[in-house]
C-alpha cells in the first residue's frame, strides 16, 4: 500500500476460539497496510500466539493504525511484536494514530505484550487502548513508551489506556508527553526527567478475594503495584532506558505470578 498525502489506513484483526481440544483456533487473523501477522509456537499447548510485524515504517503523521484482538470463551491469545513501534515525522503534518481494541470472552486470556514505542524527535502520534473484558475474563496487558531514540528530543505523545469489566471501568489514564504537552510532564511530580515510562494491567477473577496490596517495588520509587477498584491490579514505572523498564515489568509480572 502506497502513502498519500492523507496518510495510510491499516487494519490487524485477530479473533481466537477454543477448540473442543483445549487449544486455541484463530478463526480470524488478517493484517493489511503496515501490519503483517504470523503465528508462532506457544507457551503452552492452549495457547495461540501471533506476533505484528511491521510491513512498513511509522506510524509517520497522518496515519491511522489499528488493531483488533478478540479472545472468545475458553481461548488463550498472546500478542505480542516482533520489533518496536517507531513513531516518525511524515510529509504531512497531521497527528498520526494508534489504536488498540481488544475483547475478551468469560473463560477466555489475552495477554496483550508488544515491544516499545518509541517516539521519535518531530513526531506526533497519539495512542488509544480499549480493552473490554466479560466478569470472568483474565487479561495481562503491558505497554511501554520510550521517549526519543539516542541522544534526542522525543516528539509528542499521548497514550490513553481504558479497561472496562462487565461494561463498568477499572482504569482510564492518559497522559501526553513532549512538545506541546500540558506543562510539568517532565517535572518531578510525573516523568523526573526519566525516558521511559510503562504500565502493566493484570486482572484476574481471582483478585476478587485475594489481590495483591498496594507497594513501591523499588527503593528509588520508581516503580509501584496499585490495586484497583475490582479483581485488577496497576503496576506504573519510569526508567532511564527501555531495558531497565523492561526488567521492572517483567519482574513484577513474576511477582504476581
Amino acid at each position: 500500500m502506497d502513502r498519500v498525502s492523507a496518510g495510510v489506513r491499516s487494519t490487524a484483526r485477530i479473533v481466537a476460539r477454543g477448540d473442543v481440544r483445549g487449544g486455541t483456533a484463530l478463526p480470524v487473523l488478517e493484517g493489511e497496510g503496515s501490519f503483517a501477522l504470523r503465528r508462532t509456537r506457544g507457551a503452552s499447548a492452549g495457547e495461540a500466539r501471533v506476533m505484528l510485524v511491521g510491513a512498513m515504517s511509522g506510524p509517520l503523521g497522518g496515519d491511522h493504525l489499528t488493531v483488533q484482538a478478540r479472545a472468545d470463551e475458553g481461548a488463550h491469545l498472546h500478542v505480542g511484536s516482533i520489533a518496536a513501534t517507531i513513531a516518525l515525522p511524515g510529509q504531512a503534518k497531521d497527528e498520526a494514530r494508534y489504536d488498540v481494541r481488544l475483547d475478551v470472552a468469560d473463560g477466555a486470556r489475552l495477554d496483550w505484550l508488544p515491544e516499545q514505542l518509541i517516539s521519535a524527535g518531530g513526531s506526533d502520534l497519539r495512542v488509544t487502548t480499549r480493552a473490554e473484558l466479560a466478569p470472568g475474563a483474565r487479561l495481562v496487558l503491558r505497554e511501554e513508551q520510550v521517549l526519543g531514540r539516542v541522544a534526542e528530543e522525543p516528539g509528542r505523545l499521548t497514550s490513553r489506556l481504558t479497561v472496562y469489566r462487565a461494561g463498568r471501568p477499572l482504569l482510564d489514564q492518559e497522559l501526553a508527553c513532549g512538545p506541546g504537552a500540558p506543562g510539568g510532564w517532565d517535572g518531578p511530580a510525573v516523568l523526573a526527567g526519566h525516558r521511559a515510562l510503562g504500565q502493566l494491567v493484570v486482572v484476574r477473577p481471582e483478585f476478587e478475594t485475594d489481590k495483591p496490596s498496594a507497594a513501591l517495588l523499588d527503593e528509588a520509587g520508581t516503580a509501584a503495584l496499585t490495586p484497583l477498584a475490582g479483581p485488577a491490579v496497576l503496576v506504573t514505572a519510569v526508567a532511564p532506558d527501555a531495558l531497565r523498564l523492561r526488567r521492572m515489568l517483567d519482574e513484577a509480572l513474576a511477582r504476581l505470578a
